[in-house]
C-alpha cells in the first residue's frame, strides 16, 4: 500500500473511530441529562445504586444530578448521627428537600396506641423527641407515624380517643419546632387501625394540631379505597404529604393500573408544593431498571 493512501485510510479509519465515540457518548450523555421535573419527586436510597454504588452520599448526587429535589429515607432514625449530618449537609449542597422519616418505634404491632396504655404513649413520645434531634441534622419537616394495631377488646370509638390523645401528646413535642408529623393508612394487614383515608381525616380533626397531618399513600389507598382523586379532593386540607407506587406490584408508575398522568395534574393544578415520595420498588433489575424509573417519572410529569 502506498504511503499516501495508508495515512489518508488511517486518519478516515480514526476519524470514524472518533466520531463513533463521540456519538456514543452524546448518547450516553442525553440518557443522563437532567431533567427539570414540575413536582418535587423524591427516590430513596437503593434505588439508583447500580449506576451511583452503595455510598448515600454518591446516591443523593445521583438523584441531584437527574433533577429530583427530594430525597426521602424511612430508615433516618437507625442511621448513625454523623451520617445523617453528612446526608443533611449533601441535600443542602444540592437544594434538595428532605421528605419523610418513619419514627422510630412511634407505634407499631407490639405497642399500638389504640390500646390507650401509658407504657405504649411513652414509647412513642421518646420517638418523637428523638425524632427531634434526627430532623435538625437533615433539615426534615415531615415525619411518618403508624398507630399501630387494633385493640380489638375496646370499641372501636375508645381507641380513636386513644389515638387521638396520644397524637396530641406527641404535636405537643413537634409544634415548637415546625415539625409535622403524618399518619399514613396502610393497606399490609387487616390487623392495622389505620386504613382509611376518612378515618385518617377524623383522627387529624380530632388532633387539631398543624403538626399531625395526613401522608396520602396513594398505592396503599388505591388498594383499600380507590377513587384516588376524589378521596383527596375530601381529605385535602389536611394532607400534607404524598407517597408514589403503582399498583399491582408497588412498582413505578406506568406499571400498573393507576393513571398517574392524571393524578399528577390534578395535584399540581391544586397548588401542591410538598414531597412526593417515590416509595416503590423498581419494576426492573440492574441500570435499565433504574433509567426505566427515571423515564417513567418523565413521562407522567408532561401534564402541562
Amino acid at each position: 500500500m502506498k504511503r499516501r493512501n495508508f495515512i489518508q485510510k488511517t486518519a478516515l479509519t480514526g476519524g470514524a473511530i472518533s466520531l463513533g465515540s463521540t456519538f456514543a457518548h452524546a448518547k450516553q450523555t442525553k440518557t443522563h441529562l437532567k431533567h427539570s421535573f414540575n413536582l418535587k419527586y423524591a427516590p430513596h436510597l437503593g434505588m439508583f445504586k447500580n449506576h451511583a454504588g452503595e455510598d448515600p452520599i454518591d446516591q443523593i448526587n445521583f438523584m441531584a444530578d437527574q433533577g429530583f429535589t427530594a430525597f426521602e429515607d424511612n430508615g433516618m432514625m437507625r442511621r448513625d448521627p454523623a451520617m445523617q449530618t453528612k446526608m443533611g449537609e449533601a441535600l443542602a449542597r444540592h437544594n434538595m428537600t428532605m421528605g419523610v422519616f418513619v419514627v422510630d418505634k412511634g407505634g407499631n404491632m407490639a405497642n399500638t396506641l389504640a390500646a390507650g396504655k401509658s407504657e405504649y404513649v411513652d414509647i412513642f413520645l421518646d420517638g418523637c423527641r428523638r425524632a427531634v434531634e434526627v430532623a435538625k441534622r437533615v433539615n426534615a419537616k415531615w415525619m411518618t407515624v403508624v398507630p399501630g394495631g387494633f385493640e380489638r377488646k375496646l370499641p372501636i370509638g375508645i381507641q380513636d380517643a386513644n389515638v387521638i390523645e396520644a397524637l396530641r401528646r406527641g404535636a405537643e413535642i413537634f409544634e415548637p419546632h415546625g415539625l409535622v408529623m403524618v399518619l399514613e393508612p396502610l393497606s399490609d394487614s387487616p390487623d392495622l387501625y389505620l386504613q382509611n383515608s376518612d378515618q385518617t381525616y377524623m383522627i387529624c380533626k380530632g388532633v387539631d394540631s398543624p403538626s399531625c397531618k395526613i401522608l396520602y399513600d396513594i398505592y396503599h389507598l388505591q388498594k383499600t379505597e380507590g377513587h384516588i382523586i376524589h378521596n383527596m379532593d375530601l381529605t385535602w386540607d389536611e394532607i400534607a404529604y404524598i407517597q408514589i407506587g403503582d399498583n399491582p406490584g408497588r412498582k413505578e408508575p406506568t406499571t400498573g393500573e393507576i393513571n398517574y398522568k392524571n393524578v399528577f395534574k390534578w395535584i399540581h393544578e391544586k397548588g401542591f408544593d410538598g414531597v412526593l415520595g417515590m416509595e416503590h420498588g423498581n419494576s426492573k433489575p440492574d441500570k435499565a431498571g433504574e433509567l426505566a424509573v427515571i423515564d417513567a417519572y418523565k413521562e407522567v410529569d408532561k401534564f402541562l
